[in-house]
């Protein structure tokens, strides 16, 4: 009994390692807070003449909170498809390199905005946004985290092998993809700016994990290439 138990957990760490790659979020948030906190650099105003066209809407709080669910799940169910886990990968380290890159611009390139509207109206939106404000600095924002992550997760939810022909399931990922983007803009989170960068910078690591690695790879598994796993 004792000997299947242990046979039995050993099996599912093997299943599972990938649940290592969570020890990179405390290494995040340990440089993010401190990023947050630095008071003695110059920050460059992150500002452009479209944000000034773009009103305050408190309704966009729904899609923007609704980032840490959808981020959440995704990584979840990507997580448990063991079967399929290049798509984990794909995402995991578009993710991780992706985050990893915005900090070292935070901390090469100090930036901030100053868009933040005084909350006039008195709803639950804006008592939501009141204590968002007050927890979340309004630095450290091009590129923007919350858009790059928004469009890596959609890439990650909408080629993987389970959902990648259910054409419902893509178009309700894009829309709130887009919906998360344009919250960040209309909550005065971030100037237009950051989006576009979020974006741009998705495109570098997203051609890298989903288009240059899987051909690498391809390439590398072909017979006559001489790659190692070839020669073993």
């Amino acid at each position: 009994m004792k000997h299947n138990f242990l046979l039995s957990i050993k099996e599912s760490c093997i299943k599972y390692k990938h649940v290592l790659y969570i020890l990179y979020l405390p290494l995040y948030m340990h440089c993010f807070i401190w990023l947050e906190e630095r008071s003695d650099v110059h920050f460059t105003d992150i500002h452009c003449a479209l944000d000034d066209r773009i009103p305050f809407c408190e309704i966009f709080i729904i899609p923007y909170l609704s980032w840490f669910l959808y981020v959440v799940l995704v990584l979840f169910f990507l997580f448990f498809q063991t079967e399929h886990l290049e798509d984990f990968y794909a995402c995991i380290h578009t993710l991780i390199f992706g985050m990893s890159t915005c900090l070292l611009i935070y901390y090469l390139f100090p930036n901030m905005q100053n868009m933040r509207p005084v909350l006039e109206r008195d709803n639950i939106f804006t008592d939501i946004i009141g204590f968002i404000y007050k927890s979340d600095t309004d630095t450290n924002v091009l590129p923007s985290i919350h858009v790059y992550n928004a469009v890596a997760i959609h890439i990650g939810f909408s080629t993987s092998h389970y959902f990648r022909e259910r054409r419902g399931w893509k178009t309700a990922s894009l829309i709130l993809c887009i919906l998360i983007c344009l919250s960040t803009m209309f909550l005065k989170q971030h100037s237009f700016l950051d989006v576009i960068t979020g974006i741009i910078l998705f495109g570098i690591y997203g051609g890298l994990f989903y288009i240059i690695v899987p051909k690498l790879r391809k390439k590398g598994k072909e017979p006559g290439t001489g790659s190692k796993s070839d020669t073993l």
